[in-house]
């Protein structure tokens, strides 16, 4: 009887590693690893309330408040990154209908759209940013000024909007996402 044969460990699978990035002007590592760290902090805040909480049945007034706009922060950068490797959420039944033709002028309409969307959100978070700089209002949570916290929404409405436009620019060239060769042998 002979027993079946074990794939060896260390041969590389088809299938392993990530795919190669998209060419883009800024480094989509800035997003990456801004995630990586986000995450962290979002682990260490909700790990030593935790730890807080069950040694001395008190919890931290901060951390909820914090964890919240890191959260949105998180979800913003994260959409950069995504719009950046056009691996954002569409409807797959209406993107990948028709001719290639039409695929990829779906394709840009739909990401013009986002670029239009991000923008006037830039611009609206910026007006709220300026009201609550000018009105002084603070946090419930700890008493902070809000725009620390709102300061991040039209930083982060402002780099999703180039990165869709950089989306937009490649879409409309003739071979729209090449990958780039991160390793040149």
């Amino acid at each position: 009887m002979s027993s079946p044969e074990l794939p060896d460990p260390d041969e590389a699978r088809p299938d392993a590693g990530s795919p190669p990035d998209v060419n883009t002007r800024v480094p989509l590592k800035i997003e990456d690893w801004l995630t990586v760290l986000i995450m962290a902090a979002l682990a260490l805040i909700t790990f030593a309330n935790v730890l807080v909480r069950y040694f001395t049945s008190v919890s931290f007034a901060w951390t909820e408040e914090f964890s919240v706009f890191l959260m949105i922060v998180l979800a913003m950068v994260a959409g950069s990154a995504a719009f950046a490797r056009n691996a954002h959420i569409r409807i797959e039944y209406f993107a990948e209908r028709g001719s290639s033709s039409r695929q990829r002028a779906f394709a840009r309409v739909a990401t013009a759209l986002v670029v239009v969307f991000f923008a006037l959100l830039t611009v609206l978070s910026a007006r709220v940013l300026l009201d609550d700089i000018e009105f002084g209002e603070t946090s419930p949570g700890i008493g902070v000024p809000v725009w620390w916290y709102t300061m991040w929404m039209p930083i982060c409405a402002f780099a999703i909007t180039l990165r869709a436009l950089g989306l937009y620019i490649r879409q409309s060239r003739p071979d729209p996402g090449t990958p780039v060769n991160k390793d040149p042998a």
